[in-house]
């Protein structure tokens, strides 16, 4: 089986909205793929939890369906979202100084795909 790992740096919704659309794409097509949220992405975690937005949903399913890897500790407490993601019980990533360790997923035999 394929593995990937998308890592989700933009914080642009529109932007971002397509590093979900991709997990969940792949994810349908037997793939192992999951989302890590890094850098400014890491903003939009109160806004995608509000069901007015677009691509709720969208991030809703990957929550639901395990597909989120986890949550950029160091920028969640940079960007003041480090609350919003304990309430949402998201798994937070800080192997790395804070950050989640792209080579944790390399050992794992993920190839990574920045966005």
């Amino acid at each position: 089986m394929k593995k990937t790992a998308l890592f989700a740096f933009n914080g642009n919704l529109m932007c971002f909205a397509h590093a979900m659309l991709n997990v969940l794409d792949l994810h349908e097509k037997g793939y192992d793929a999951i989302l890590i949220i890094e850098g400014a992405a890491c903003s939009l975690l109160k806004e995608l939890n509000e069901e007015q937005t677009p691509f709720h949903k969208a991030y809703r399913s990957i929550i639901d369906k395990k597909l989120l890897s986890c949550v950029c500790k160091a920028c969640c407490a940079k960007l003041g979202t480090l609350e919003e993601a304990q309430k949402q019980e998201l798994p937070l990533g800080a192997d790395m100084s804070g950050h989640p360790s792209m080579e944790a997923y390399l050992q794992k035999g993920y190839e990574i795909i920045t966005l």
